[in-house]
Formats: structure tokens, C-alpha cells, sequence
């Protein structure tokens, strides 16, 4: 059975595959030239990270780019780093990106792993798991975070290790959510946001928990969560939109059956408006750069739309 991740991988590129070639050529064209001597990719500052290579490598899967020698140096990059110290962001960066190369390209970064890797990672997860059932964001976080907790869900489906006593973790998202419908980050968080909520769904479904109470909470909050602009906000305090949060909130709504409780073509417009001409997207109206991160939430968001029209 595919993951969360790889069966989502594949919904994006069908969608992705119905957009305009010039569109597709455009974004593979930015992609592809941010691709650094050593294989990897970077943001904004700094050199090649896991984080932002795994967002270059979604991105040129969705696209078919991800093959020959890209993928070939995006392998040497990620290998060079299975001995490094890693968060639970770099962890999911790594396996996910791992996984992704193979689907793609037929390459194997773990090929010279340790033959215990996958034993190795899930206790290294493990160490982040606190009382309430939920993970830390790392070793010496106090706070479960429901981000978090479902990237330890994530990562664990994509080295092929059963969830930890998911009801614990069940319990943990649940205790997040507040009246408004959503969901919280931390605790002591009493406005939900558009990011926890799909992160606290995603987990809910994963473990066959998601029921109609949520459903509807869920649905309702983010309802409300369109702005003027055709996207979606990450929480009521902030007046604009952005793409993390139009993307998430949209695959939300899509998975929970409610697209059409928010205007999707106000939606496309929205990630159009941000698209740049020489490939890439603006993060939203504020936004003076591209970056991978960025410019595959705006990818995902019209492929997800194109999907679903």
C-alpha cells in the first residue's frame, strides 16, 4: 500500500500533468537551475540543506524532471549526509526524498546504510515522544507538537515501521483541537490554524480515525479561512493569504469531501497572481523572492486544482 506521501505524490502529478506545457517548462526550467554543485538544493541563504532539497525533488517528480543526472547527483548529495545528525524535518527530508528517487529514478541512497538504518531512525523518533502521546519538535522540546506528530506518522510510514501506540497519538492531536473547529500547534494555543489542522487531519487519517465531528469542525473553520484574494490564511489574525496555507487548506477540503466550500477558481487565480514569469512563486503578496519551498506550494496548488476540475 502506497503512503500518505507517495499517494499524494501521485495525485499532484496527475494534476500537474494538465497544465499548460509552457507552464510545466517554465517551473521545471527554475527548478532545475537551482540544483548546486553538490547535488542538492538550497533556500534563500546558505548552502544545500535536506529541507529545501526535498522540496526541489517533489517538485521535479511532479513535473517528470526527476531522472539522468539531476537525480543521479540529488542521490550522491543525500547519501553524503545518512551519517549527519538530523532533525525530524531532515529525517522526513531525507527518507521521503530517498523514496522519491527510487519512484522516479530507480536509485537506492541507501544502498551503503548501515544494514540497521530503519531501526536507527524510528528510535531516534522515539526519543521525541512525550507524555501526552504526542513528539517534540526535537530532544530537548517540553511540548508535543501536532506538526510534528505527524511527521513522526509520516516518516515511520516511509521506512515501513508500524506507529508507536497510535492511540496515544490520536488522543494527543484531539486534545488539540478548539471550538472554532481547528486544530493548534502547542497547547497553551487557543486560535487554531490552517497548517495544524491539516497536519492534525493528515494524522487522523492515516490511523483510520477521522470521524464526522471533526469533519465538519474542520470543514467550517476552514470555510472561513478564504480571503478576498482567492487564498487561504494561516490563522484570523493575519489578514492575507499565503500558498503553505492555500495549499494545505485546499488538500484538506479536498480530502474531507468539501472542495466546494471555498471557491476554487478564486484559488487559482490566487497562485497565478504569484507565479513568476521566469519560473517560481512568490510565498504571497508580501513576498519580494522565489524559493523551492514556495514555488512548489503554488506548483502543488494548481496541480491539486487541475486535478480536481
Amino acid at each position: 500500500m502506497a503512503s500518505y506521501l507517495e499517494e499524494l505524490t501521485i495525485r499532484l502529478a496527475v494534476g500537474v500533468s494538465r497544465l499548460p506545457e509552457e507552464v510545466r517548462a517554465r517551473h521545471a526550467r527554475f527548478f532545475l537551475a537551482g540544483q548546486r554543485e553538490d547535488g542538492g538544493f538550497a533556500g534563500r541563504e546558505g548552502g544545500s540543506d535536506l529541507y529545501y532539497t526535498n522540496f526541489a525533488l517533489r517538485s521535479l517528480a511532479l513535473l517528470g524532471e526527476l531522472h539522468g543526472d539531476v537525480a543521479e547527483r540529488a542521490r550522491r548529495f543525500l547519501a553524503a549526509r545518512l551519517a549527519g545528525q538530523a532533525t525530524i524535518v531532515d529525517f522526513l527530508s531525507l527518507v521521503y526524498s530517498a523514496s522519491l528517487l527510487t519512484l522516479s529514478a530507480g536509485l537506492d541512497v541507501f544502498a551503503d546504510a548501515a544494514p540497521d538504518w530503519r531501526e536507527a531512525v524510528a528510535a531516534a523518533l522515539e526519543k521525541l515522544r512525550r507524555d501526552d502521546g504526542g513528539y517534540a519538535k526535537g530532544p530537548e522540546g517540553t511540548a508535543s507538537s501536532t506538526y510534528h506528530t505527524f511527521l513522526v506518522a509520516l516518516c515511520r510510514q516511509l521506512i515501513d515501521a508500524p506507529l508507536v501506540e497510535p492511540e496515544r497519538m490520536v488522543a494527543f492531536v484531539l486534545s488539540q483541537r478548539r471550538e472554532d473547529g481547528g486544530f493548534v500547534e502547542i497547547k497553551p494555543m487557543k486560535r487554531s490554524g490552517t497548517n495544524p489542522t491539516a497536519a492534525a487531519v493528515g494524522l487522523l487519517k492515516i490511523v483510520g480515525r477521522l470521524d464526522d465531528e471533526v469533519r465538519e469542525g474542520v470543514v467550517d473553520f476552514l470555510a472561513e479561512m478564504q480571503t478576498d484574494e482567492g487564498g487561504i490564511r494561516a490563522n484570523t489574525r493575519i489578514p492575507i493569504a499565503d500558498l503553505l496555507s492555500t495549499f494545505t487548506g485546499l488538500l484538506t477540503l479536498v480530502d474531507l469531501g468539501a472542495a466546494d466550500c471555498v471557491d476554487a477558481r478564486a484559488a487559482a487565480r490566487y497562485a497565478e497572481s504569484l507565479e513568476q514569469e521566469s519560473g517560481g512563486f512568490l510565498g504571497a503578496v508580501w513576498d519580494q523572492g522565489v524559493d523551492v519551498e514556495y514555488s512548489f506550494y503554488g506548483l502543488a496548488t494548481l496541480g491539486l486544482l487541475a486535478a480536481e476540475s
